[in-house]
């Protein structure tokens, strides 16, 4: 069993989710219920299914939270995308969130293989 507070993803998941909201608080009014709450949903689902496989009775099934998280992620990073497409942000300004994305999808990935390797001794 693991403290998902003290886990590295689980901080790194709540340093993207802060930048997210922070971020869509300059997207345009009409988008208040379109990219706004999905991008925000993507966001808070990262950690929220970090912490949720740590009450997981096996590895096996940490992982699957994990590859959860993983999808919310790439959904994340798409949205963030959607939103340069249409302007709403230069990619200057989505950068640095951009890069904690790429972070944290190595981090989780180099977590995953580790429990994985646990389930197989």
């Amino acid at each position: 069993m693991h403290r998902f507070k003290e886990l590295k993803i689980w901080l790194k998941a709540m340093e993207v989710t802060k930048q997210v909201y922070k971020l869509t608080c300059d997207l345009p009014k009409e988008e208040m219920y379109g990219l706004n709450q999905q991008m925000r949903r993507s966001a808070v689902s990262i950690p929220s299914n970090i912490a949720e496989g740590t009450a997981s009775n096996s590895n096996k099934e940490f992982g699957r939270f994990l590859s959860m998280a993983n999808g919310s992620l790439h959904e994340l990073e798409t949205q963030l995308c959607i939103c340069e497409s249409l302007e709403f942000f230069t990619e200057q300004r989505t950068n640095h969130i951009q890069s904690n994305i790429t972070e944290l999808q190595k981090m989780m990935y180099a977590f995953r293989k580790n429990i994985q390797e646990k389930s197989n001794i």
